[in-house]
Parts: structure tokens; C-alpha cells; sequence
């Protein structure tokens, strides 16, 4: 947690795998470097917690695209804090 990753999604699809253990307030950035995500979607696994409320991975799949979760609860788990 608390890290920004630029995503090289040129040549195949991504997954990244949010924090197993998250705590109140720890922040994930994840950057489209490539400008590739609509043909090499990011998927961002929740690693058993929930995102945005529910338990779904997330997909980035919008070139350039870049979005800041931020840990909430265990209710809401990781939550939208900004996004380009």
C-alpha cells in the first residue's frame, strides 16, 4: 500500500493485486504508462476486500487512464480518492 504504479500494458493484459491487509487510510495509484488498457485491460484484484462496496475486481480498460484507491472499511473497502 501507500504506492504508485505506472502499468506497462502494451503487449498483454495487467493484474494487479491490492494489499491483503489494508489498513484505514492506505492509498494504491495505478497509471496507464502505455496508453494501451483498451485493448490490454488493468485488472485490479481486491484480494478478498471489497472495492467501490462491492466484491468485484475493478478493470481499467481506458487508455492513459489512471485511478488513487484509498482503504475505507471493511464494509466499502477500497474506495475512488481521484482518477484521470
Amino acid at each position: 500500500s501507500n504506492k504508485k504504479y505506472i502499468v506497462d500494458c502494451s503487449s498483454s493484459a495487467i493484474t494487479i493485486t491490492l494489499p491483503a491487509s489494508p489498513v484505514f487510510g492506505d492509498e494504491v495509484k495505478i497509471v496507464d504508462g502505455t496508453g494501451s488498457a483498451a485493448t490490454n485491460n488493468i485488472t485490479i484484484n481486491r484480494n478478498g476486500k471489497k472495492i467501490l462496496g462491492a466484491d468485484e475486481d475493478f478493470t481499467l480498460d481506458v487508455n492513459r487512464a489512471a485511478v488513487e484507491l484509498v482503504y475505507f472499511n471493511a464494509a466499502q473497502g477500497w474506495i475512488i480518492s481521484g482518477n484521470t
